[in-house]
This record gives C-alpha cells, sequence and structure tokens, in this order.
C-alpha cells in the first residue's frame, strides 16, 4: 500500500504538490493521471524520496520516508533517461545494478526476455533507435530488476510503439495481479485507462477525484449539452440557478460550456426566456481527454477565490 497525507511542497515560491492525499492498493494498477504540471512527477518523488515534501506524510508498505531515496528492493522505479548514456549493453547495465544490489545474474536473463531486450542485450545502449524504445525497455527492465512488491512508474509507456505498449501493460498487470502495488502516472486520459485499474485525478498537486478505471470510462457515456455564445458568464449563471453543472468545454474551444444535468431543449427555453443569444447548441458524449478536462476545470471552479480580485 501507498498512503499519501495531506502531502505539500513548496519551493521558490511555487507549490508543486498542494495537500494532496491518495492510496496506492495492492493488487491493482492505479494511475496517477493529469495534464503536464499537474504534480504527478513531483508527487512520485516525493513517494520515491528523492525530494523532502514541505509537510505531510508518506509512507509504502508501512515505512515511512527516512531521508533517502527507497531501495530498489522495496520499488521499482523508472531511472532517468540520463542515466542510459554511454558505452555500456543493456546487459552490463543490468548487471552491474543487479551485483550493486546483490542479485543474481539469472534475475538479468529473465527482465531482459520479459522486456524484449534479450536480442538487444549486447548491443551498445548509445545505437538504440532514435525513438528511444529500447531505452524504454531498458527502464522498465531496470525497474523490474529487484522483483520489488512496490512498482511506481512515470510514464512507463513514454516512447514506445504499439508493440511496446502492450509488452509494458503486460508487464505492470502482471505484478497486480501477484498481489503487488503498481501506480503509474500518464497524461493521456484514453492511453492510460487501458492500462490501470484505478484513476486518481490530478491538477495543480492536488486530488481532484479517484475512482475506478471503469467508472471514469463510464463518464465518456453521459451525454452533456455544449453551449456556444459570445458570453458564457451568463448563461452560465442561469443554468447554475437550475441547478445544472457547468464547465468550460476545454477541448472545443473558447465560448463553449459543457453543461451536465439537463437537456438541450431546456437551455434553449432559458436562453429565451432570458434574452441570451445561442450561437450553438449541441448534445454530445465526450472522449475521455474532454473527460478529464472538464473534471480538472470543474475542480478549478470550486477552488477559485470568490469575491474582489477572486473569480469563480
Amino acid at each position: 500500500m501507498i498512503e499519501v497525507k495531506e502531502l505539500t511542497e513548496a519551493h521558490g515560491g511555487r507549490t508543486a504538490v498542494d495537500r494532496l492525499s491518495l492510496t496506492a492498493p495492492p493488487g491493482a494498477v492505479t494511475a496517477f493521471l493529469g495534464a503536464a504540471g499537474a504534480g504527478k512527477t513531483s508527487a512520485l518523488r516525493l513517494i520515491l524520496g528523492l525530494d523532502s515534501p514541505s509537510t505531510g506524510t508518506v509512507t509504502v508498505c508501512g515505512a515511512p520516508l527516512r531521508g533517502r531515496p527507497r531501495s530498489p528492493h522495496q520499488v521499482g522505479a523508472l531511472p532517468e533517461p540520463a542515466d542510459l548514456r554511454g558505452r555500456r549493453t543493456a546487459q552490463a547495465m543490468l548487471g552491474a545494478l543487479a551485483r550493486a544490489h546483490g542479485i543474481g545474474a539469472g534475475r538479468v536473463a529473465e527482465v531482459l526476455a520479459e522486456t524484449g531486450l534479450a536480442r538487444e542485450a549486447r548491443r551498445r545502449v548509445r545505437t538504440y533507435s532514435p525513438a528511444m524504445r529500447h531505452r524504454q525497455r531498458l527502464r522498465i527492465a531496470m525497474a523490474l530488476l529487484a522483483d520489488p512488491p512496490v512498482l511506481l512508474l512515470d510514464e512507463p509507456p513514454a516512447g514506445l510503439d504499439a508493440e511496446g505498449v502492450r509488452c509494458a501493460r503486460r508487464l505492470l498487470r502482471a505484478p497486480a495481479a501477484q498481489g503487488r502495488t503498481v501506480a503509474i502516472t500518464g497524461d493521456r486520459a484514453a492511453e492510460t485507462v487501458e492500462t490501470a485499474d484505478r484513476i486518481v485525478v490530478l491538477d495543480r498537486g492536488r486530488t481532484v477525484l479517484a475512482e475506478s478505471a471503469d467508472e471514469f470510462t463510464a463518464r465518456s457515456a453521459a451525454a452533456r449539452v455544449v453551449v456556444g455564445t459570445a458570453h458564457p458568464a451568463e448563461p452560465a449563471a442561469v443554468l447554475e440557478g437550475e441547478g445544472a453543472t457547468v464547465v468550460p468545454a476545454r477541448l472545443s474551444g473558447p465560448g463553449r460550456l459543457a453543461v451536465t444535468g439537463t437537456t438541450a431543449e431546456r437551455v434553449g427555453a432559458l436562453a429565451t426566456e432570458h434574452g441570451i443569444m445561442i450561437l450553438e447548441l449541441d448534445t454530445l458524449r465526450p472522449s475521455l481527454e474532454e473527460v478529464l478536462g472538464e473534471l480538472c476545470a470543474a475542480s478549478r471552479a470550486v477552488s477559485a477565490p470568490s469575491g474582489p480580485g477572486g473569480g469563480r
């Protein structure tokens, strides 16, 4: 179990993680989902012990942070891409890591085979493909090497082709099926839910939502009304007064609102009643990327300050 409670990291006047609380249970793949800058990587670095929080607590398998990075026998993580430069081969890199942590040579051969690198094992890493596919497989192999009870991986499919993404999903789901804890980050909702059992949406360093991947996917099946208008604040106020939920339709362009809790017919009637000019009115089913954007927009609207100098 990974447990994060009221975690904050602030430095240089910037808050990267803001009172973050979340869990990643054993036996499941938990995905921290959010746009670039949402705080996903910062949260992972805090959990791994690579950075120190300003406030809050982090425990992994019941063990709190102790001021140093966690052992690869505790948590498997992706090394930085810069760590893979040089003249060594994949087998040499994995072999050195294995010797440093008391891991047998047989395990090196196993992870090379599991990650599809057996044929590339004796090639120098610097000769790997420009698309970084083999380097990313090597990073995953290094995370798996110590066979840890917890895997915590920052965007594991990055740079992989379709075959590599399928391989990564298999490698992540297998330890979860064995009862281990697997947590990953992602910024593409549709791709991430294919791997995850649980989704934790982050925005501005905070938890926006935590639910099963099936529940998150079901959100794209819910129809919503898209309203286009030159002055969105006016219809938004009217619709919210009727009990509807209104957020910016973020992937549909400026001046458009995504409305749930009412129908297009009712929106049209209210617009006529209040003398509001509507330029577009349609009923759509959102993509998962739109769902993610709308969840974050709704969270920001709730947390935004009101009154002079603030916004809704």
